[in-house]
């Protein structure tokens, strides 16, 4: 009886709200709650009543609400909508129209009525523009959807209590659009009042593949008022940012579990101290904070993601690592931000996968900027507490952090200088491989298959790198016949003196241009088709090479390459799909060097000054092969590594 008394109570209470097409605010309303209440959502609300947009509201509004939409709140699980009037027992979802789909094709595709359809979208005589969401039964979706866009479900915030701090004025904005055929860069940041680049950094990959019709982007975080209450930080768990002292701050619990702080910029605040205050990234602090577009201001209320405790720097066992990368934004130079942002990617996917082995860190991100302004990004750095530094990209500045840390022979990786001026340091290592040991593995090559051939060595412009090979083989082999040319049409069979026949002759390319590359390609595969045993080599990997490589494996060509990913191995494909998984699309070349080079070294430095006793380990990752050797008794460790790429025919 008590059950019974309970489901028609509820009842009564249902068709109570039903009956409403309006509502008075009162006091603790906000548009989350009244949205609850009737049963639907916070952007359904405010399009029914725009004079409220800003989603602040005043005891004794009245506010319009949908009544042949409501039903009784209930749980569900989250991002599942709830059923339209004619399917009470059946989940909806939404499509997003394509281009040429009509009502017709939509009932036919779906298997539903022209008349549910309807009931599950009033409004479709004036809503079937491209781009537009078509509600309809979750399960025809799945069933008949194929491979038609569905939009995203809304997971609805959590409620939240009074004592969480949060301001009950506090508006949602919507963080989705659906992107319109009209639509360009410019008209959807001036929509949305952000910048471009907020744009770019709120969806990855957005900048390289464009706005296409249909598809949804993300536009603008939620927006809170900055008067909410605060309540100081436990200093128990205080947050150490390594290279600065402590300082108090106030922090506001802005969501019921408690995922997020926010942090008072104090005067004196970088972007960057922040960010390595609170171990997060650049991207996610202004996906957070679009308003940081501005400029970083004291007194300003920055919401911080919680830091994961992997990267907590306990009891000081933790290896102390600083990534040095050339942003500009100090500077406001985007120059290099394209590479150090991919190189980041990449480095951020070696460093939870080394956490997550139970690796502890504490990582700083440093603003190398250009080389102008380099020094000051230095005073960013503690030499007494880092254990590890991987960066900067430039030969010079390589030389300025070496000197500025000699006291501490801070192990110190460049991951793109290498010149014979940085081999006196015994505490850097240099990841690139040098031109000279590809050409001393181009000799070695040569030497295992000559007998005798005419030897055609294709230089650059400069000639020095033809003019080394050129030695070393005559020191290898015996009776040499080698010509340096400058174009590979130079390149001629040999005549044999005896028959007057054409005999094979060895051919080696020593310069990095695509336009040599592609003529090269083109002269093997001419005269390997004149006659039989023809050879090629290549120090450098030229893209016309995997296009052509049945006619190249005729001339058995060989080339090197610093950087080549083993498509069939399993950690390939394992690493390759979690940066997918992550970032949508596969590693572009600067992100595939960030995680090779920061998986290497924190592989390596497996426990404090461990890494210069690992040196002597050969490790392959991703696409990069580290070999490491001294390049003199007291010297830099050169990684003389690179993969061998055999054609066979």
């Amino acid at each position: 009886m008590i059950k019974r008394f309970f489901i028609l109570s509820s009842l009564c209470m249902v068709l109570g709200v039903s009956a409403q097409n309006s509502h008075t605010v009162v006091k603790g309303d906000n548009p989350y709650n009244i949205a609850k209440k009737y049963g639907i959502t916070v952007d359904e609300l405010l399009k029914l009543n725009p004079k409220f947009k800003d989603g602040k509201l005043a005891i004794g509004d009245v506010v319009t609400v949908k009544a042949e939409k409501q039903a009784a709140p209930v749980s569900k699980p989250a991002g599942v909508e709830k059923a339209k009037p004619g399917h009470s027992n059946a989940q909806v979802g939404k499509i997003i129209l394509q281009p040429k789909q009509t009502v017709y094709g939509i009932t036919k595709q779906y298997r539903i009525s022209e008349a549910d359809l309807r009931k599950l979208n009033p409004e479709l005589d004036t809503h079937m523009k491209i781009g537009d969401e078509i509600t309809l039964p979750l399960d025809s979706i799945k069933k008949y959807g194929g491979d038609q866009q569905t939009a995203p479900l809304t997971v609805e915030p959590k409620p939240t209590e009074p004592h969480s701090g949060v301001n009950a004025g506090a508006s949602v904005d919507a963080s989705m659009y659906v992107i319109q055929a009209k639509d360009n860069y410019y008209r959807i940041t001036k929509q949305f009042g952000i910048s471009q680049q907020e744009l770019y950094t709120l969806n990855p990959g957005l900048e390289e593949k464009g706005l296409k019709p249909g598809e949804t982007i993300l536009v603008k975080k939620s927006k809170t008022d900055t008067t909410s209450a605060t309540e100081p930080v436990n200093p128990k768990t205080k947050i150490d940012s390594g290279n600065e002292k402590s300082t108090t701050s106030t922090a506001t619990s802005v969501a019921a579990d408690d995922d997020y702080v926010t942090y008072t910029v104090q005067q004196g605040d970088t972007v960057f101290s922040i960010v390595n205050k609170f171990g997060i990234s650049i991207d996610e602090l202004i996906a957070l904070n679009p308003d940081l577009s501005k400029g970083l201001k004291s007194g300003m209320v920055l919401k911080i993601k919680k830091q994961d405790p992997a990267y907590v720097k306990k009891s000081g066992d933790a290896l102390s690592v600083v990534l040095m990368l050339p942003f500009g934004y100090s500077t406001n130079e985007t120059q290099y931000r394209g590479m150090a942002l991919d190189f980041l990617t990449g480095a951020k996917l070696a460093i939870e996968r080394n956490a997550r082995g139970g690796q502890k860190l504490d990582i700083k991100i440093v603003d190398s900027g250009n080389e102008a302004s380099f020094k000051n990004s230095m005073a960013q750095i503690n030499p007494e507490n880092t254990d590890l530094i991987i960066g900067p990209f430039f030969k010079s500045n390589v030389i300025d952090v070496l000197d500025f840390t000699k006291n501490q022979k801070i192990p110190v990786v460049a991951p793109f200088a290498n010149s014979p001026e940085l081999y006196n340091y015994s505490n850097l290592i240099i990841v690139e491989t040098n031109d000279q040991t590809y050409a001393d593995k181009i000799v070695e090559e040569v030497r295992g298959i000559y007998s005798d051939q005419k030897i055609y060595v294709v230089a650059d412009s400069k000639k020095e790198l033809a003019g080394y090979i050129k030695g070393g083989l005559e020191k290898a082999v015996k009776n040499p016949n080698i010509i340096i040319v400058n174009s590979p049409a130079e390149i001629q069979l040999d005549q044999n003196m005896m028959t007057g026949q054409s005999a094979p002759v060895i051919a080696i390319l020593a310069s990095d241009n695509d336009a040599a590359g592609e003529a090269f390609t083109n002269k093997m595969i001419a005269l390997s088709k004149e006659v039989q045993g023809v050879k090629a080599f290549s120090m450098y990997y030229s893209p016309t090479f995997e296009k052509k490589v049945d006619e190249l494996s005729q001339a058995s060509l060989v080339y090197l390459m610093d950087r080549k990913i083993n498509a069939d191995g399993n950690f390939e494909k394992e690493i390759l799909a979690a940066y997918k998984s992550k970032y949508c699309k596969t590693p572009p070349k600067y992100a595939i060097v960030g995680f090779d080079v920061v998986n290497d070294m924190l592989t390596r430095e497996n426990r404090k000054g461990e890494i210069f006793k690992q040196m002597n380990k050969v490790q392959t990752q991703l696409a990069t092969k580290f070999e490491f050797v001294k390049s003199k008794a007291n010297g830099a460790y050169v990684n003389t590594g690179y993969r061998v790429i055999r054609l066979v025919p």
